[in-house]
């Protein structure tokens, strides 16, 4: 089974290597995203603290913002020295950061420097560099446009495109606004493999189970889910068993749940904060009865590991009862 069939996208302020552990605990053969790091981040920050990550993480991609050919390359050298799978180049974030940055959904605009970035990192490196990206943004009205991205850039060696199915307005729309008002476009994303057979295309954008994503494995190489995924994590059991057919009947949520709090024990251990990883696992009981008690749980003004202990004691007893009836 081709692992990259399903991945994780990369969600600023949210897919942290906390967040990626807590997801591979669940699922196996999901490909994972880093949040965006800036390549100016990683040349002149600290390296450590933005690039490490739990060796349970790979395959995980390691996501670029940046638009500087020679910056790119170096980053993607980093990357693969570091243990990443992949490199990615974000063309699709449309904040006023990344706009103000040269790099993101504003770059759709500069196909041939975006190719430039390409042909650098790929030269540098052994890893594949892929890029994510967008219909269009603004004024970009035709999928003539969006193809002619698309040539240019795989010409000089990206191989692999991640489509996120809406325009991006830089101007007049939040992030927030982008990521739901632009109206999706999947025939779109379609009409690319059909043009570009010889290339690997990843839809993004809008999916929620997995009756879409067959739909759209259909059509195009690979799903991107993000946002589902992160209010409602234990999909990702479902899509083991549906899509990758891995046997996971034993996996419940209260084991999941015992094998990540092993993981803060150690965290806290290296005096990580336990709010800035238990904000990632408040979707764990989602659809389920007291999902809401569980999130009122650790989203009290103190949050201890007692509070996860007391919980699955909660859990225990409430299945006792429930056996006894």
């Amino acid at each position: 089974m081709n692992q990259s069939l399903i991945s994780i996208a990369p969600m600023m302020d949210w897919t942290d290597k906390h967040c990626r552990y807590f997801y591979r605990l669940i699922s196996k053969n999901v490909v994972l995203y880093t949040e965006m790091i800036t390549s100016k981040a990683i040349l002149h920050g600290d390296k450590n603290r933005l690039l490490d990550f739990n060796d349970d993480e790979n395959p995980l991609v390691l996501q670029l913002g940046g638009s500087e050919p020679k910056e790119m390359a170096e980053c993607a050298l980093i990357a693969q020295a570091w243990g990443y799978d992949e490199v990615n180049i974000n063309v699709g974030c449309p904040s006023d950061r990344v706009l103000s940055g040269s790099f993101g959904a504003c770059l759709m605009k500069e196909p041939d420097l975006v190719a430039q970035c390409v042909e650098s990192m790929a030269e540098k490196c052994d890893i594949p560099v892929t890029v994510k990206h967008r219909i269009g943004i603004d004024d970009m009205e035709s999928y003539e446009q969006l193809s002619d991205f698309v040539e240019r850039i795989s010409d000089k060696g990206c191989e692999h495109f991640i489509v996120h199915a809406r325009k991006a307005w830089l101007t007049g729309l939040s992030p927030k606004e982008n990521r739901t008002i632009p109206p999706l476009n999947y025939p779109w994303v379609y009409r690319l493999k059909e043009d570009f057979s010889n290339l690997k295309f990843t839809i993004n954008g809008g999916i929620e189970n997995c009756e879409e994503i067959a739909n759209h494995l259909d059509k195009v190489d690979g799903v991107m889910l993000g946002r589902a995924i992160y209010h409602n994590p234990f999909l990702l059991k479902q899509i083991e068993e549906e899509v990758f057919n891995s046997n996971e009947k034993s996996i419940d949520r209260e084991f999941i749940l015992k094998k990540y709090m092993s993981y803060i024990a150690e965290q806290l251990l290296k005096d990580v904060p336990i709010r800035s990883m238990t904000r990632h696992i408040l979707g764990l009981y989602h659809g389920e009865s007291n999902a809401k008690l569980f999130r009122r749980l650790l989203s009290g003004k103190t949050v201890e590991m007692e509070h996860l202990n007391d919980w699955l004691d909660f859990k225990k007893n409430r299945a006792t009862e429930i056996q006894s009836i």
